[in-house]
């Protein structure tokens, strides 16, 4: 029971969600970066076998790589002693298996929509790779908008490729199953397709195509029927939107679409009012072609057919042996001496026997065993099978154990007894398999390194100043893109130590010269906040900066400094004198003795803020007594005073402090 434990002392278990054939998936919470997951968490037993394992950490790793709007993110893969899970996304809603069983048969326009989306992601994976393998509705998550997320690309995958290496079964929905794979096939990008359009006439009728008792029953129904109209039932269905059903699910896979791009682009003009009434799709059949009928026959009972399930190679059961009765009839015969008629049936009889018992064997086809060609050179291995008269077909796959151009694999296994002229399946190893590095930047390092490590040979960084908050991922070594073997691959990461910083030196008293030198050696952006008198900072130089002094700060912050004035000064005082000037002149007598008395100049002097001695402020002349009225302005500490000079004698003259003014 996982409810209320902690798996691998980060995501707490808070109650169970969903349950499949393989995995029971739990609502649980990420205490680390405090969000909900959703955790799957896998019956399949890895035990004693390390090569399925690490397969299967690094093909759900790889679906980590898929970012889709319309399939769950999964966020971690890992293990907690024997306990393998994936945290994924958690989707608040239902499944779309659910919301068909509610609300089936979904209207066309919806139905469509929903397809659409289906597609598109189906199409994302195709480009980076990937298989899903096992879609269906049970894996397909409906939000409260009507949007839908694939899910289940981790497992379909490395289980998928687990189960058939070890049993040469296959797993997948035995109701949703492609008949390649149902004949025990690799799965292709156009299995998913198939499964696409049977989950599209799910859609469209509320029900399954093809339903019987036991899981092998309808598999060979995916192999020898055709998929149902859905148009009997719901004549009100365009014909266009039919023909793609019709086209997803024919049984020849190259008769379906070519890729799930080229089913996209139909799913976007299908409900299009000129193509209402085309003609139904057909396949058109060469009947005079050679073709393979599969066997499949009915062994066994399958358990719920709607989970993930292994469906084994074809199994022939004996015949049922029919034995009747008949009665004999007792008669007495009188013997009859017919010796050469006995003779002549005995011979016949056995001569029939002998025929039945070699007839076989002379007819039938001549068999080879199977060489072992494990571990050998491509070009070695097809010259052994060759020898003993099989066709060869070749694959080529990823393989943890062998080289590159190795052989690893046969199908049938060696030492198997096959009809001569029968195809050997050799598998040529690729080297170890590789992955497609994703793009890490801008993720925290520490939980991408956590999640990474497991998987990859190290995990190291180097640390820069940036912009980016502290421990974000700026680049990666190797890049994105890059085909790594995790194992092998040592990770580098670039990781952002936040914004360089800087103690701010003491800026009081810096003239301004001062402050735009410090500026640029410091990469500080300082500037002015205004000017403030001072009693004791020269005007110019700097009273107080913000951040105060000796502050860390980052590199490029924003400093304020306050310059001087200087000192305040008072207000201006001014000094006024009245000052009579009498009109004094030296007589003067003429040659005829008349007595005149010439004009006397006057020059007035001022010392203030405003005027100097050195020029006569006012300069006129009298002829009697004159009043003068003088304003001297005087500055904090300014010493003034004023001089009046009557022709060439100075008539009067003081001098005045600052605090003589008013």
């Amino acid at each position: 029971m996982l409810i209320g434990k902690r798996i691998d002392g980060r995501y707490e278990i808070i109650r169970g969600i969903g349950e499949g054939g393989m995995s029971k998936v739990y609502l649980a919470h990420d205490v680390i970066l405090d969000r909900d997951v959703a955790i799957k968490v896998l019956d399949y037993d890895f035990a004693n076998e390390e090569d399925l394992k690490r397969r299967f950490q690094r093909e759900a790793l790889s679906a980590t790589s898929l970012t889709h709007p319309h399939i769950v993110n999964i966020f971690d893969v890992g293990e907690d002693e024997e306990l393998h899970y994936l945290v994924m996304e958690y989707i608040e809603g239902q499944t779309l298996k659910k919301y068909i069983q509610t609300n089936g048969p979904i209207p066309v326009v919806q139905a469509a929509k929903i397809m659409r989306q289906l597609v598109s992601a189906i199409a994302n994976a195709h480009h980076n790779g990937i298989i899903h393998r096992d879609v269906k509705p049970q894996n397909i998550l409906m939000d409260h908008e009507g949007n839908v997320k694939i899910t289940d690309f981790g497992i379909a995958m490395a289980l998928s490729a687990t189960a058939h290496t070890k049993t040469n079964s296959v797993i997948g929905t035995v109701h949703y199953l492609s008949p390649e794979q149902a004949r025990g096939g690799m799965a292709t990008k156009k299995s998913d397709i198939y499964s696409l359009g049977i989950v599209f006439y799910e859609l469209l009728t509320g029900e399954l195509p093809f339903s019987a008792e036991t899981a092998v029953a309808i598999a060979l129904k995916h192999l020898q029927e055709e998929t149902p109209s859905v148009r009997l039932k719901y004549p009100e269905i365009p014909q266009s939107v039919e023909n793609v059903i019709l086209k997803a699910t024919a049984k020849n896979a190259a008769d379906r679409y070519q890729s799930a791009d080229e089913m996209y682009d139909d799913l976007l003009t299908v409900l299009s009012p000129e193509r209402a009434h085309e003609e139904k799709f057909t396949i058109q059949y060469d009947d005079d072609r050679t073709r393979i009928i599969p066997a499949i026959t009915e062994p066994i009972e399958s358990t719920s057919s709607a989970d993930t399930t292994k469906i084994m190679d074809p199994i022939l059961p004996k015949p049922e042996e029919e034995s009747k009765k008949g009665k004999k009839d007792k008669k007495t015969k009188k013997k009859r001496k017919k010796w050469p008629i006995i003779v002549g049936v005995f011979a016949f009889l056995l001569v029939a026997i002998l025929l039945m018992a070699l007839l076989p064997s002379l007819l039938g086809p001549k068999q080879a065993i199977v060489p072992d060609v494990i571990g050998m050179d491509e070009a070695e291995a097809v010259d052994l099978l060759e020898e003993r008269d099989f066709e060869v077909e070749k694959v080529e796959e990823p393989s943890d154990e062998y080289e590159a151009g190795k052989v690893f694999r046969t199908s049938p296994e060696a030492d198997k007894k096959r009809d001569k002229g029968s195809v050997v399946t050799y598998y040529v190893s690729t080297g170890k398999e590789k992955m497609v590095l994703d793009n890490y930047t801008d993720r925290d390092f520490d939980t991408t390194a956590a999640t990474l490590a497991r998987y990859f040979k190290s995990i190291d960084s180097k640390g820069v100043y940036s912009d980016k908050p502290k421990g974000t991922i700026l680049e990666q070594d190797p890049e994105e893109g890059s085909e790594v073997i995790p194992e092998e691959t040592d990770l580098l990461f670039t990781i952002s130590i936040g914004k360089e910083m800087k103690t701010l030196a003491n800026l009081s008293n810096y003239t301004k010269s001062q402050v735009d030198a410090y500026a640029k050696s410091s990469g500080f952006d300082i500037r002015s906040a205004g000017e403030e008198y001072h009693d004791s900072v020269p005007a110019g130089n700097v009273i107080r900066q913000s951040p105060s002094p000796n502050s860390e700060i980052e590199k490029g912050s924003t400093v304020e400094v306050v310059f001087s004035k200087g000192k305040e000064k008072k207000p201006t005082k001014m000094v006024v004198k009245t000052i009579d000037i009498l009109y004094e002149p030296e007589p003067v007598i003429d040659d005829e003795g008349w007595t005149s008395y010439e004009p006397q100049t006057i020059r007035i002097y001022i010392q203030d803020k405003n005027h100097s001695m050195t020029d006569p402020v006012e300069e006129f002349t009298i002829t009697e007594n004159t009043v003068k009225r003088i304003t001297i302005e005087l500055e904090e500490g300014q010493r003034g005073g004023y001089r009046i000079m009557r022709d060439s004698t100075v008539y009067k003259e003081d001098t005045f402090n600052y605090e003589d003014g008013d």
